[in-house]
């Protein structure tokens, strides 16, 4: 177990905001989280369990105790002549997730491959590309309640998993703190090419996972700066979704406007626009305010060209916002956790 006072976050958020926190308490294991959960510090001080910082903005230091597991691993943990279910530690990074159920011919989460973050933050914020959500392949998840120490797992039904949502969002939800995640997967490979950018890189006989998961990485290479080089948290808002009527209403205003049925969605004549699309047609893309700025790459991309701060890019993101309601009438809703 690792516990420091007044810590750089700079390493631990992936748009390298230079904050810091009061105190920085990092486990290995249950035992350990226990004792910090006992701990009367963290009892009587706000605190934050975060993983590998990717949706997170920081706006000033913490003024707490951020909390980070080192909770590892990839297991079976059930098999049948159909499926897999693995067991994944909350911290493992999720990429290495995928590439270990690809290299085995495993089916269900290659479309989800070089997204950033750990597989805990991957349930709660239930991640999703290219037509596939980390939720529709989630088993359960084990969690613990952080007052009570109560453990408990939650099925998938349980963990509500919508659009970038889940129970661990809610107010309720963020008392408990995710252990491990279960996954369910396919022994038999059907590839999922509903984006037609997927359909025309992988016109071809014979396809495997580990090829769906390699062109999802070389298409998200191309658009998304690399987070280790330039600071940022991949898609800053999410993707709106609207009723038929206003599709209708923003395509006869501006015919070329993409938009998409919302699956999973409650209301099925709902659609989902794309939020790069309105941001670029508000002129923002490639825009820049001192080290703060959206990248010339994808316009869904805010970025921390080294010496912003947390302020200064939720300043932008305002103005962004305000800018995409003035012109569509659609409100857009950011996407990382913003920590003031």
């Amino acid at each position: 177990m690792r516990i420091e006072k007044n810590f750089s976050l700079k390493d631990h958020n992936t748009f390298h905001l230079p904050v810091r926190t009061r105190w920085f308490m990092e486990y290995d294991n249950e035992d350990e989280l226990g004792r910090i959960l006992r701990d009367e510090y963290f009892q009587e001080l706000r605190s934050l369990h975060i993983g590998a910082g990717s949706n997170l903005l920081f706006v000033a230091d913490f003024n707490g105790i951020i909390v980070h597991s080192r909770i590892r691993g990839i297991r079976v943990a059930r098999e049948t002549d159909t499926e897999v279910i693995l067991r994944i530690g909350a911290a493992e990074p999720w990429d290495d997730v995928v590439r270990y159920a690809v290299s085995r011919g495993w089916g269900g989460i290659e479309n989800l491959s070089h997204i950033p973050g750990e597989a805990g933050a991957a349930a709660v914020q239930n991640i999703g590309a290219y037509g596939v959500e980390a939720g529709e392949r989630i088993d359960s998840v084990a969690a613990i309640h952080l007052q009570t120490g109560e453990r408990r797992r939650f099925t998938a039904a349980e963990c509500a998993f919508g659009y970038r949502q889940s129970f661990f969002k809610t107010p309720a939800g963020r008392d408990w703190l995710i252990l491990s995640v279960r996954l369910r997967l396919s022994r038999t490979f059907v590839p999922r090419l509903d984006y037609a950018e997927l359909r025309t890189a992988l016109a071809m006989p014979g396809l495997t996972a580990v090829q769906v998961a390699d062109t999802v990485e070389a298409i998200r290479r191309s658009k998304l700066p690399d987070p280790a080089v330039l600071g940022n948290a991949g898609s800053f808002f999410h993707n709106p979704v609207v009723d038929g009527e206003t599709v209708e209403r923003l395509r006869r205003l501006h015919p070329g406007l993409p938009a998409h049925p919302a699956a999973g969605d409650d209301t099925p004549a709902n659609f989902k626009l794309s939020a790069g699309w309105l941001i670029d047609a508000c002129g923002w893309k490639g825009h820049r305010e001192g080290d703060a700025g959206v990248s010339p790459r994808h316009a869904l991309v805010l970025v921390n060209y080294g010496e912003a701060t947390g302020r200064d890019i939720l300043h932008l993101a305002r103005r962004i916002q305000d800018s995409v309601q003035e012109r569509f009438g659609v409100q857009l809703r950011p996407e990382p956790v913003v920590i003031l």
